[in-house]
């Protein structure tokens, strides 16, 4: 992920910074606790497209 676009993205919900986990290929807010996915080193910035993370799963920042 391009250090420059994370800089950009901001969370489509509350407009939050995201956070890039490499490993799951998703950016994830951590305010809201959604995970969007990247698909062909695209990311989907969709609510609708986004994973909920419950509240046991560990936020990895890569």
């Amino acid at each position: 992920m391009d250090k420059k676009l994370l800089d950009i993205l901001a969370c489509p919900v509350c407009k939050g910074p995201l956070v890039y986990d490499k490993e799951k290929q998703e950016l994830i807010c951590k305010v809201d606790r959604l995970a969007y996915p990247i698909r062909d080193d695209i990311p989907v910035m969709l609510e609708e497209e986004a994973r909920e993370l419950p509240a046991e799963e560990e936020i990895q920042a890569s």
